[in-house]
């Protein structure tokens, strides 16, 4: 029977002994804002692992000879996990919080070579319309077990036909040296203390900005 890999509470982040200093992984992040009728419903997600935190998840595929019935089973444990976090994903529409739909739709788990790839739907729990609004959102593991990050603007996509009344910006943040030599300094066993969500002081934001 091929081993599942057991998913713990910082999502699948498979950390190397030989890791000290925050972050232990990395995932690379792509997303597509999902527009019907002038208001957001949701957004298509890719997170692409780093080869580390990859390589369980493809060895058990590999043993497998890549069953998709151990992707499947591997996708579904990954996405539960992720629900049970809330997707890693926070959104606002103006200032006030958006909540996301129970279910995700549409994932799966896929090899890019030597990297594993989940990709998802992440539907809103209710449309939020475009006009006159200012929407944000950001993707990270708050104690920076992970660094999820967005390679450049052109890694977050809106639809051709929003162009005219949207305008999108990714904004990424810059610490300052103390907080850098802080995440630093903390080693595989060591969290930020509770009232530090680390995580979201390293997050970019994606800003939707309609007329």
């Amino acid at each position: 029977m091929i081993r599942i890999c057991r998913i713990t509470l910082t999502l699948f982040f498979l950390v190397s002994a030989y890791v000290s200093a925050h972050p232990h992984s990395f995932i690379d992040l792509d997303a597509s804002l999902l527009i019907e009728k002038q208001a957001l419903v949701g957004i298509k997600m890719s997170w692409e692992m780093d080869e580390l935190t990859s390589a369980e998840l493809l060895l058990d595929a590999a043993m497998a000879k890549d069953n998709p019935h151990v992707w499947q089973s591997m996708a579904d444990e990954l996405m539960e996990n992720t629900r049970n976090q809330l997707y890693f994903t926070y959104m606002k529409s103006g200032d006030k919080p958006v909540k996301f739909a129970e279910q995700t739709s549409n994932y799966s788990l896929h090899r890019n070579g030597n990297k594993a790839v989940l990709t998802f739907v992440l539907p809103l729990a209710k449309p939020v319309p475009l006009a006159n609004n200012t929407i944000s959102v950001s993707t990270y593991e708050e104690s920076y077990y992970v660094d999820m990050r967005y390679l450049s603007d052109k890694s977050v996509h809106i639809p051709a036909e929003i162009t005219e009344i949207c305008s999108m910006k990714l904004v990424t943040p810059k610490p300052s040296t103390s907080l850098l030599s802080y995440a630093r300094s903390l080693d595989k066993n060591n969290s930020p203390g509770e009232d530090m969500r680390l995580g979201s002081k390293f997050a970019q934001t994606i800003t939707l900005t309609c007329k």
